[in-house]
């Protein structure tokens, strides 16, 4: 040993100091467990932008192109799996409401714009169809219905629970895609009863609607996709597991603030108070 250190002009101290150190446990980074906590909390769905946010909020000062390199150390990485089936149907001889919300998708309070829409989830014993409808105010999810198959009381559920948890207004915009569902009698016959104005997408354009698809997507990155349901049931309680328990409640959104939808509201109630239902 005394030898390999004049060899290598290392002092005798400074090799047992080496030594130790190698035999001495790195100390736990307490960022990087606070990452990883975060990023299993949310699911493993967040990137560098909110994982910064929330971090930020416990008080640890750190930026997002650090953030960045400690999930690339840690091998925190969403995955995304992109896929699309259309499920509108637009060719009938059905009258159609005018583009009323014309892209406005930022209303002043809650409960003035809902936007609605119609996506599929796979599941071992076949598809299953989810109706929602959308707040544009808080981008919350206030009324949902799912079934095996997509009849207009598909769509008029999901619409009949948001009614019964928001009790909005007379004149509230109600916009959704020209799908059958939605130029329905039995569609048509539950806007007019509460005073609802109906408005439609212009035909094959999808961003008309954007906010609603971005939820679906959302929702299909986030957990669907990661899923493989044996059934319409495991679905459906997962799906609402996810709207009522992640999404509304915890998940961050950039366009309010990176609050989320139950967070966003409350915050917005002490300036505007709003009709909330405790239900929802």
């Amino acid at each position: 040993m005394q030898q390999g250190c004049r060899v290598l002009g290392v002092s005798r101290s400074g090799y047992y100091a080496a030594r130790l150190r190698a035999r001495t446990p790195k100390p736990v980074c307490a960022i990087r467990v606070q990452l990883k906590t975060l990023f299993e909390f949310f699911e493993r769905t967040y990137g560098s932008r909110r994982l910064k946010n929330e971090l930020n909020q416990k008080e640890i000062k750190i930026g997002r192109y650090k953030v960045r390199s400690l999930m690339r150390e840690c091998q925190l990485k969403p995955v995304w799996k992109p896929k699309f089936v259309n499920t509108t149907d637009s060719n009938h001889d059905l009258p159609i409401f005018e583009n009323v919300l014309n892209r406005h998708f930022k209303p002043q309070a809650a409960n003035q714009a809902w936007v609605a829409d119609i996506t599929y989830i796979r599941t071992g014993s076949g598809w299953l169809y989810l109706a929602a409808v959308l707040d544009l105010y808080s981008r919350k999810i206030v009324g949902w219905s799912m079934a095996p198959n997509m009849p207009a009381s598909l769509v008029c559920t999901a619409l009949h629970i948001a009614i019964c948890q928001r009790r909005p207004a007379a004149g509230l915009v109600m916009h959704s895609d020209r799908g059958s569902q939605y130029a329905s009698h039995e569609y048509r016959d539950l806007l007019d009863k509460h005073g609802l104005v109906g408005s439609m997408s212009r035909q094959g354009n999808c961003w008309d609607n954007s906010v609603m698809e971005r939820f679906f997507l959302n929702l299909k990155m986030e957990r669907v996709w990661r899923q493989q349901y044996a059934n319409h049931d495991e679905a459906m309680r997962d799906v609402t597991d996810y709207i009522v328990n992640f999404y509304n409640s915890r998940r961050q959104h950039s366009t309010l603030g990176y609050l989320s939808p139950n967070g966003y509201e409350l915050k917005m109630a002490e300036k505007q108070p709003i009709s909330v239902s405790e239900k929802s």
